[in-house]
Parts: C-alpha cells; sequence; structure tokens
C-alpha cells in the first residue's frame, strides 16, 4: 500500500460514520450534561430570575390598580366640579336674567318719564299753537269784516248810493254771521 491509501485508510477509520450526537456510545455522557445544564438553569430561573419578574408583576400591578383608583377619584372631581360649573353658570344666567329685567324696568320707567315729559311739551306747544291760530283768526276775521266793510261802502258809492259805516258795518255783520 502506498501512502496515499494508507492516510484514506486511516482517515476511514477515525471518522465515525453518520452525526456524533447520535453515536450510542455517548449517550449517558450526553445525558449527564443535560441534566445538568436544566439543574442549574431551572435553579437560576427559579432563584435569582423568576422572583425578579413576580416582584416587578406584583409593582405593576400595584401600580396599576392605584392608577385606576386615582382615575376614579379624578372622575369623581370631575363630575363634582361639572356640576359646580352647571350650578354656578345656571345661577350667573339667573342674575344675568334679573339684572336684564331690572335694566329693561329702569330703561321702561326712563322712557315713560321722557314721552310724560314729550307730552306735555306737545300739548303746551298744541295750546300755544291754537292761540295764534284763534288770534291770527279773530285778526283775519277782523280784518275781513273792515275789507268788507270798504269793499261795500266802495261798492255802494261805485253804484252811486250813499251809504253810512253804521249801515254798512250792520250789514257785513249780518252776512258774516251767515
Amino acid at each position: 500500500m502506498d501512502n496515499e491509501e494508507l492516510a484514506a485508510e486511516v482517515a476511514k477509520e477515525s471518522v465515525p460514520a453518520g452525526m456524533p450526537q447520535l453515536d450510542f456510545s455517548s449517550f449517558p455522557n450526553q445525558i449527564f450534561w443535560l441534566l445538568v445544564a436544566l439543574v442549574v438553569t431551572y435553579l437560576v430561573l427559579s432563584r435569582l430570575a423568576l422572583p425578579r419578574i413576580s416582584a416587578i408583576l406584583a409593582e405593576r400591578q400595584g401600580s396599576i390598580a392605584g392608577d385606576i383608583a386615582a382615575a376614579e377619584e379624578y372622575k369623581l372631581k370631575a363630575k363634582e366640579a361639572e356640576a359646580a360649573y352647571e350650578k354656578a353658570l345656571a345661577e350667573a344666567r339667573s342674575q344675568a336674567q334679573k339684572i336684564v329685567g331690572e335694566a329693561r324696568a329702569e330703561i321702561k320707567k326712563d322712557l315713560d318719564a321722557a314721552i310724560a315729559t314729550a307730552d306735555e311739551k306737545i300739548a303746551a306747544r298744541a295750546a300755544e299753537s291754537e292761540a295764534r291760530i284763534g288770534e291770527i283768526r279773530a285778526g283775519a276775521l277782523a280784518s275781513v269784516r273792515s275789507v268788507a266793510q270798504d269793499a261795500a261802502a266802495e261798492i255802494v258809492a261805485a253804484l252811486g248810493g250813499k251809504a253810512d259805516a253804521d249801515t254798512v258795518a250792520a250789514a257785513v255783520a249780518a252776512r258774516v254771521k251767515g
């Protein structure tokens, strides 16, 4: 055999056939280390990790419960504040209505007083105007009588008659009365 064949045969004998994990001769060793790894993992988890995780979960649960209780308390306070706000708003509206009513009454009172004053002034001016109109009528009537007497005297004179002033005045007065 030459060197190459010898090397191939040595290589063949030193490499076991198949996967080493499935070699039955090493099963007891693999099982032992599997158990050691599981026991170490169990001890690490049960002694260190799980107590910390459960403490964190309990703390979070307590925090959540506290937050929920605080939220309920704030919700009640918000409802109370809303009720107080609605009450204050209703009171403010009623107060505003009262103030508006009082202002309207005061304005109406002032307006009535101003209307009464204006009515008095209008009545006084109307009386003055009627007095002036009466004076103007009297003056106009006197002027009409005077003009009528003068015209009647001129007409009588134009017709060739002679009339005295008393007769002409009596005739004009009778005609003016109706």
